[in-house]
């Protein structure tokens, strides 16, 4: 299914509040200003309040996107979409992306 680009600047948060940003963005791929972001490359998770054992598992600490793009990739690897899954280490949740950029799509 079409879903717009994932980019720095989207909004993506983990099921415990902590946000989440990319290790390393595209580099020649921009949209709304700002680079996009690729499948395979994990994010880190800031903030997250999942206490440590024994009160739980462990805050978020990373996440690895199971799902991308189909026809559409950069530097050879699908590029992330609105409605791709990525599942947080630690807790096995998946994150939430509430926000990115309304102008490009991808399939």
């Amino acid at each position: 299914m079409p879903g717009f680009l994932l980019h720095v600047g989207a909004v993506v948060l983990c099921k415990h509040g902590g946000n989440c940003t990319p290790t390393v963005p595209d580099p020649r791929v921009r949209v709304s200003g700002m680079n996009i972001t690729l499948q395979p490359i994990p994010w880190v998770v800031a903030g997250c309040a999942m206490p440590p054992p024994p009160a739980g598992n462990g805050p978020d600490v990373t996440v690895l996107w199971s799902t991308g793009a189909i026809r559409v990739k950069s530097l050879g690897m699908p590029v992330l979409l609105f409605d791709s899954i990525g599942i947080a280490a630690i807790t096995g949740l998946p994150v939430s992306v509430v926000t990115t950029q309304f102008r490009v799509k991808g399939m």
